[in-house]
């Protein structure tokens, strides 16, 4: 009796259609993947996730401001040191905090001090999580979540 109701199961589920997601907008989804790079919580705040957005909006430049403040140094653009570049990548991913601190001339960084190494941990990973946050940004944007 059992194996004969789970094929039936099987038979019943298999046979529904499957329900279809709305139609996604790919300019929407880009133009909030783009806002949430610039702006941490941006493309959250733009699709009207208000909690999420402000949160994100808070939390990462705050972290970003404890590396500059800790110290730490934005990795310079060396091809020749792979390292050296993931980490100038992970830098760029805060976006306008970013940019603002480059062209501030921040982010000097002081070997010598105790806290180079956190506040180095501290910019590349606020500017990692804010690729994530990004990401997540496009994937509300396109219905997936």
């Amino acid at each position: 009796m059992g194996r004969k109701s789970r094929d039936s199961r099987r038979t019943r589920v298999a046979a529904e259609p499957a329900p279809t997601a709305p139609a996604a907008d790919s300019g929407r989804a880009l133009a909030a993947l783009a806002l949430g790079w610039a702006i941490p919580g941006g493309g959250h705040l733009w699709l009207g996730r208000r909690q999420k957005g402000v949160v994100f909006l808070l939390a990462l430049p705050l972290m970003f401001a404890i590396g500059l403040w800790l110290e730490g140094a934005l990795a310079p653009f060396d091809p020749i040191q792979p390292l050296v570049l993931l980490a100038a990548l992970a830098d760029l991913g805060n976006g306008v905090p970013y940019l603002i601190a480059a062209i501030a001339g921040l982010g000097e960084g002081r070997v010598v001090a105790a806290t180079f190494e956190y506040g180095n941990t501290f910019l590349i990973v606020s500017g990692l999580l804010n690729m994530l946050v990004a990401l997540d940004a496009y994937d509300v944007a396109l219905g997936r979540k």
